[in-house]
Formats: structure tokens, C-alpha cells, sequence
């Protein structure tokens, strides 16, 4: 058993909703990078710079399972606008924490970048 979630516009709590700041894409996505690597339980699997995405992994508990937590940070080059798109995807659980793993990340992150 396993579940997703990932951010998406019209979400009543902000922490679900795509995070939009007025802030250079690659600033963001280097913050988004140190926030990941300080959590604790997360890994970071892989990262591409230039196409803006940060793969990670945490374990979601006993009866949780693998969570992996896909982090995409998109906006023009060069000027201050980027928007950050979270989702998870747990894997081997008996329970599905999804929204929960991803608010690990966007409740820190919303303070840091805004």
C-alpha cells in the first residue's frame, strides 16, 4: 500500500499549495537543496540543477514505509520569480503520511524563502 500528494493551486491550507516567491530560481532551489540535506530522516537521492529538481527519500515510520519526496523549482532565468512544486510518493506502508512528509519540507521552507 502507498499513497501521493503534491502541492496544487486552490489548496485552503497554504502549506499544499505551489509556494511562490519573488526570488532568483537558482537562490531558491540552493535553499531548497540546504533545507532538504538539514532535515531530519531525509537523504537527498539526487539533484539536477539545471532542470531545477531535488530527489529525496525519508523513511515514513513503522507502518509507513519509504517516502519519496520530488522537489521542483521552475521560473525564468535571470529574474526574481520562481514557484516551488512538492510531491510525495510513499511506497511499503501499511499507512499513507503524504501530506504530512511533504509539510516537513514547505512549513520550514515557507519560512525561510518568504
Amino acid at each position: 500500500m502507498g499513497g501521493s500528494f503534491e502541492t496544487r493551486e486552490g489548496e485552503a491550507d497554504p502549506s499544499l499549495a505551489p509556494i511562490r516567491v519573488p526570488i532568483r530560481r537558482e537562490n531558491v532551489y540552493e535553499e531548497a537543496c540546504n533545507l532538504a540535506s538539514e532535515l531530519p530522516g531525509w537523504k537527498i537521492v539526487s539533484r539536477d540543477e539545471t532542470q531545477g529538481l531535488l530527489v529525496c527519500e525519508r523513511s515514513a515510520g513503522l507502518l509507513g514505509g519509504r517516502a519519496t519526496i520530488t522537489i521542483r523549482v521552475e521560473g525564468p532565468d535571470g529574474l526574481p520569480s520562481a514557484t516551488v512544486h512538492t510531491r510525495c510518493e510513499s511506497a511499503g506502508g501499511l499507512f499513507s503520511r503524504d501530506k504530512a512528509i511533504l509539510q516537513e519540507f514547505t512549513v520550514p521552507f515557507w519560512r525561510r524563502v518568504c
